[in-house]
């Protein structure tokens, strides 16, 4: 008997779910289909069946790890850049404590390594980014430089080990931020 259409979509969805949790967590190259598939308790013949390649299932977990990321970010504030900030470069989602991480800050380093097709996601995602911190700043550069210190911020904090520096650069980011966003108001 035939699956119904909508048990196909809810299938990728679950693994798309799966791969968004792994892939921001572990990169790329530290998560294997077998893993995430257990995660999404399936079996690795249906992979097959949604993706062509664990490329194309990391370009769309990408994707998928993008909104559910905003989603928990609008949940969790208000349409406020500076409010925004506080959330998005705070110790929990440094140390990986939301269930829904930023795949721009999280994979930041392991997207080089990527193809063009991943690439060109990823690139689509931050223009998404700066098109959500422009419609909160009115200003392109403002925008973009936000950007640069939210995803930055949370990067170099998540990548530093000594806890106390890495505390003071996610308070540091958050102060520019709410400056530029004082100066653009």
């Amino acid at each position: 008997m035939a699956w119904h259409k909508q048990h196909k979509v809810n299938s990728k969805d679950k693994i798309l779910a799966s791969a968004a949790a792994l892939f921001t967590r572990h990169g790329f190259e530290k998560v294997s289909i077998n893993q995430v598939m257990a995660s999404a308790k399936m079996t690795r013949g249906a992979f097959y069946s949604h993706f062509e390649s664990k490329s194309d299932l990391y370009a769309q977990a990408i994707i998928k790890a993008a909104v559910l990321a905003k989603q928990q970010q609008l949940e969790q504030c208000s349409d406020d850049l500076r409010t925004m900030s506080l959330t998005y470069l705070s110790a929990e989602h440094r140390d990986e404590k939301l269930e829904n991480l930023c795949p721009l800050a999280f994979l930041v380093t392991d997207i080089n390594q990527q193809d063009e097709v991943v690439k060109n996601t990823y690139t689509k995602i931050f223009k998404g980014f700066i098109e959500q911190t422009q419609s909160l700043t009115q200003s392109k550069s403002a925008a973009l430089q936000s950007a640069a210190l939210l995803i930055g911020g949370l990067a170099l904090a998540k990548a530093i080990n000594d806890h106390a520096l890495s505390d003071d650069l996610l308070i540091a980011c958050q102060t520019g931020v709410t400056e530029l966003t004082v100066r653009n108001d």
